[in-house]
């Protein structure tokens, strides 16, 4: 495998599996969250990437993977990008998944020839690894009947001032929030702590919607929950304690993606 074949296959993540044997691997998924940003241009990055990705969804679904996702950006800064979801039972499953990744003809194949194409297929990408909360250990697909318009997505991610405040953000999510937000109809995704990447101390989560107007309904029945209302007064937990920034984006899955 080329120097730049293998950083597209997820170099950061090969590294952590290395990093943490089989035997120390937590119960909770890990997930690698990955932004591939693209520029309108003559190669036409968006279609090239997407294509691609369609085969390497596969792969790695072939290769074990647990659920993943692929999505364009809708309504967010920086754009445009796509955004991809892969997650695994365990850091120690990681470096197996990559190994058959690397045995699996079509997949390399494919790898190849998205590599060879002229000009630049992408501008850069950049990955995050989650490791998902006790309170939602895995990620979840929104139910899907193969009928049904594709939903719309939201990835928020939160910053701490510190590491502690960070552990406060994520026990309140375990203890209360994600209840309401489910209570809401947000149909949650993931949760994950960041634990390599961009902004950290933070933690990251997405939810689905039915629609825009879906999101407004979510926001509006998750502020008036009485249970989260109590939690958030609770003294040490309100925003200004333990959350430094909050910021977001919406996705829209691509044709072929698992959860959608």
């Amino acid at each position: 495998m080329t120097r730049r074949t293998f950083a597209y296959a997820g170099t950061g993540a090969s590294v952590f599996a290395r990093a943490v044997s089989a035997a120390d691997a937590p119960k909770n998924a890990i997930l690698e969250l990955r932004r591939i940003q693209l520029r309108n241009a003559p190669e036409n990055q968006r279609q090239r990437n997407t294509e691609f990705l369609r085969e390497q969804l596969a792969a790695f679904q072939r290769a074990g993977a647990g659920p993943a996702g692929a999505w364009a950006s809708s309504i967010a800064p920086a754009g445009p990008f796509l955004l991809t979801l892969i997650s695994y039972p365990s850091f120690g499953a990681i470096e197996q998944i990559y190994a058959k990744l690397a045995a699996d003809a079509a997949y390399q194949k494919a790898l190849e020839g998205f590599n060879s194409q002229p000009g630049l297929n992408y501008e850069r990408m950049e990955s995050s690894i989650l490791r998902a909360f006790e309170g939602y250990p895995a990620v979840v697909p929104p139910p899907n009947d193969g009928k049904r318009p594709a939903r719309l997505f939201e990835v928020r991610t939160y910053e701490s001032n510190n590491t502690s405040t960070l552990r406060r953000k994520i026990k309140m999510f375990n203890d209360g929030e994600i209840g309401a937000f489910q209570r809401a109809g947000g149909q949650p995704v993931f949760f994950g702590e960041t634990i390599a990447g961009p902004n950290q101390p933070s933690l990251t989560y997405m939810l689905s919607y039915e629609d825009l107007a879906g999101r407004d309904r979510v926001w509006k029945a998750f502020g008036a929950d009485p249970e989260w209302q109590k939690l958030r007064s609770t003294p040490g937990l309100s925003d200004a304690e333990i959350v430094s920034n909050i910021s977001n984006y919406l996705v829209t899955p691509l044709p072929f993606s698992g959860i959608r």
